[in-house]
């Protein structure tokens, strides 16, 4: 029996350039070549993902496609297959449920897992995962292990491809004072250059600021980032009898300027969405719709309405509601359910 120290363990499993990944995967020829998956529709989409020879060249994910090319010639762009994707996610989700049912995944290529009940060493157990999932898939994956989901997260990004991460709680104030504070999630590059006018660049620049001085600054946010600079992060892991809602989002380095490109990327985020309510959630009853915008100044809004089924075609229509109320530009884009709730009688029905 593990020792209860009061710290959670968390893993953060990240899919290396998942759909480009599977596309090389399943078309060898294209190895070794700068792929792009997504937005060539007339070259006025974005990409939803690039593999690490396009990356080379500055493309990135949630770039408009012209630009892509701009940058790479030689890219290829593929359109997106989300029924492939969507199968090799099945797969990799029932690996994750073998190791523990305290999963959360953020989307079809990325999950967290609370490990801490389990037996043995973290970091052994985050091996064994990946070697799994390769296995299964011939996929490569990420890893961050750390006591929350800041420092997990954070971690996996480190030794991407194919690489893992763990940062003990110890190891915690010494690992965040030396990142710059780009590494945090919720900073963007608007607000980057805000922090480096007044001289932030890491963590521990940051850190010499008080919470008040920070919420003075950057209003709620402020508050969230006197925590986050210092790896404090107490948000919880969600079982899916306690989930009240199932969303899906993404952050974009570049921002979105105008509706059509956040209808763009819409249409992905839609997918996803269907795939987790399918394979997660599909005796619940879905009782509201929403879609949410982050705006480039950290401002932000919801649409939401009741009595509307999940479709692509509501959802467009929330997403021109949400879009018209400043028309600023878009820094991140999320869509998702709400769940009536569960009866106590009907918990316990589910267990018989």
């Amino acid at each position: 029996m593990r020792e209860d120290t009061g710290h959670r363990t968390i893993i953060h499993l990240d899919m290396d350039c998942f759909y480009a990944a599977i596309e090389v995967r399943d078309r060898p020829a294209l190895r070794g070549k700068p792929i792009g998956v997504g937005g060539a529709r007339n070259r006025r989409g974005v990409l939803t993902t690039c593999n690490y020879e396009a990356r080379k060249f500055g493309v990135r994910s949630a770039m408009p496609t012209f630009m892509a090319l701009q940058r790479c010639p030689n890219l290829i762009v593929l359109p997106t297959r989300f029924d492939v994707y969507r199968r090799e996610a099945t797969v990799i989700r029932a690996i994750l449920h073998r190791f523990t049912p305290l999963g959360a995944p953020l989307s079809l290529d990325e999950a967290y897992l609370d490990v801490t009940e389990h037996p043995g060493a973290h970091g052994a157990l985050a091996q064994a995962i990946r070697d799994m999932i390769f296995h299964k898939t011939k996929l490569t994956s990420s890893a961050g292990i750390g006591p929350n989901k800041l420092i997990a997260k954070i971690a996996s990004e480190i030794n991407k491809p194919d690489g893992q991460l763990e940062v003990t709680p110890e190891q915690v104030p010494e690992f965040m004072k030396k990142l710059p504070v780009r590494k945090i999630w919720g900073i963007g590059p608007a607000t980057e250059q805000k922090l480096e006018r007044l001289g932030i660049k890491s963590c521990a620049d940051l850190q010499r600021f008080s919470r008040a001085e920070l919420e003075e600054r950057f209003g709620k946010f402020g508050i969230e980032l006197y925590d986050l600079c210092r790896g404090i992060d107490h948000r919880p892991i969600e079982s899916d009898r306690e989930r009240k809602s199932l969303s899906t989002e993404e952050t974009f380095p570049v921002n979105l300027d105008t509706l059509e490109q956040c209808a763009d990327r819409l249409e992905e985020l839609f997918e996803e969405l269907m795939a987790d309510l399918a394979q997660k959630e599909a005796t619940r009853t879905v009782t509201k719709i929403f879609v949410k915008l982050k705006f480039a100044d950290f401002t932000r809004t919801t649409v939401e309405r009741a009595g509307l089924a999940p479709t692509l075609g509501d959802y467009r229509t929330l997403l021109a509601e949400a879009f018209a109320r400043t028309s600023k530009p878009v820094r991140l884009l999320g869509v998702g359910v709400r769940f009536a709730e569960i009866k106590p009688d009907e918990a316990q029905l589910s267990l018989l």
